[in-house]
């Protein structure tokens, strides 16, 4: 029963020893991987401000940059090494800061892509309803005008007939019937008249091109991804718009102004970066742009933190010893189990050298094996214990290791070992 226990306790250990590990080195492809994001996005903002190759050069500089520094961040204490610090730290906020805001644009333009072409299709139904409401006027206006001209041209052959027309003199004056005069603005008159006809035939002709443009802007209302209903509105715009041209032209009246259509491939493309997009921020894209680069330096700050991989069987038995020369273990409230790093008043007293154990403590703490709950107490890791357990099990059921006391000889003796092989 008590080997099955401590065969299970092995196996745990191994279990938890290569998952951690295997997430470690899982964690390098990620922190490039994310590297490669943030720089895309990074690029494609830079881009559009300097030559292509120049943003390029500086992406990649950046995205270095921000990985090795936080590497170095991680490995360096601010008490021990101020200037070093900050100069680090520096160097790390300027690239964060040109990496986000960089790619602040990109996020921008997905974020705001979807708002960006319905303000486009909302001005694109304004600016034809606009002209469709200045098309109505200029009908309203040529009517208006050739009827005032059927009207003076009735009127004056009606002035002609009854001899009250300024234009006769003499003998012609006050002489009614059908005259010269009479037949000279008589033709005019049914001139004005034929026109008139004319006209309104003409702008019957419009409201078929009028009908079918209103049909094509509902058509592409309904869908604006749709390119064929886009093209079938221009097309109807351009018929209209040359009618109207000839119209007008044909009546001495100057055209309403038509608003411009631009190619589909215009009309659905992303908007150019430019820093007024800080001006009316994004928060959203703004939150998305940092949290590649947030977790790009998480990740990367962990890997430098913790080292990794399992302990070998000499950093093992360097465990055991370094922490036998230890004395004062508790179990705290977390149920793990807590011992005081620093010297009893018997060891101050005794002057005795603790940077053996102290050494082992620090080994510890930075493999992830202890964990650090005050400024003079340690606690033991989950993972430590089956170590400890198996150093223990090997030492009672195998009669060739005789116990030896704690002491700091066995402790150097397998810090050599350890390091000479």
């Amino acid at each position: 029963m008590t080997a099955s226990v401590w065969r299970v306790g092995q196996i745990l250990n191994s279990v938890q020893s290569s998952f951690v590990g295997l997430l470690r080195v899982w964690s390098i492809p990620i922190v490039l991987l994310l590297s490669l994001a943030s720089g895309y996005t990074t690029y494609y903002g830079m881009s559009f401000f300097i030559t292509w190759w120049i943003a390029l050069i500086i992406t990649i500089a950046v995205q270095s940059i921000i990985v090795i520094c936080t590497l170095e961040l991680a490995a360096t204490h601010w008490r021990a090494n101020l200037p070093r610090y900050l100069a680090i730290a520096s160097s790390l906020a300027v690239a964060l800061a040109v990496s986000v805001s960089f790619s602040y644009f990109k996020f921008y333009e997905f974020s705001e892509r979807d708002g960006l072409l319905l303000e486009r299709q909302t001005r694109l139904e304004k600016e034809i309803g606009a002209y469709l409401d200045s098309v109505a006027g200029l009908k309203t206006d040529l009517v208006a005008h050739q009827k005032t001209k059927t009207e003076a041209a009735a009127k004056e052959a009606n002035q002609a007939y009854v001899g009250a027309h300024p234009a006769m003199e003499g003998e012609f004056r006050h002489k009614v019937g059908r005259g010269p005069f009479w037949h000279h603005y008589h033709e005019l008159e049914q001139q004005e008249k034929d026109n008139f006809a004319k006209l309104e035939t003409e702008l019957t002709g419009l409201d078929p091109l009028l009908q079918g443009l209103r049909a094509a802007e509902r058509q592409f209302s309904f869908d604006p991804a749709d390119a064929g209903a886009y093209k079938r509105l221009a097309a109807a715009f351009q018929q209209l718009q040359g009618a109207v041209m000839d119209l007008a032209s044909s009546q001495g009246f100057p055209a309403p102004k038509s608003p411009v259509l631009i190619p589909y491939s215009e009309f659905t493309r992303g908007m150019t970066p430019s820093f007024d997009m800080w001006r009316n921020i994004s928060w959203f894209a703004l939150a998305c742009a940092a949290m590649v680069d947030f977790f790009t330096l998480i990740l990367s700050y962990r890997l430098e933190s913790t080292a990794p991989g399992p302990l070998t069987e000499e950093e093992q038995e360097l465990a055991y010893q370094g922490l036998r020369q230890f004395c004062e273990f508790t179990i705290n409230h977390n149920d793990e189990l807590e011992f005081r790093i620093e010297k009893t008043e018997l060891e101050r007293a005794r002057r005795v050298s603790d940077w053996s154990r102290m050494f082992t403590v620090a080994f510890l703490l930075n493999r992830g094996y202890l964990r650090k709950i005050g400024g003079k107490t340690v606690e033991f890791a989950p993972n430590l214990y089956p170590i400890i357990a198996e150093r223990l099990k090997i030492r009672s059921v195998d009669p060739e290791i005789k116990p030896r006391p704690a002491g700091t000889e066995a402790l150097k003796a397998q810090m050599e070992r350890k390091l000479y092989g």
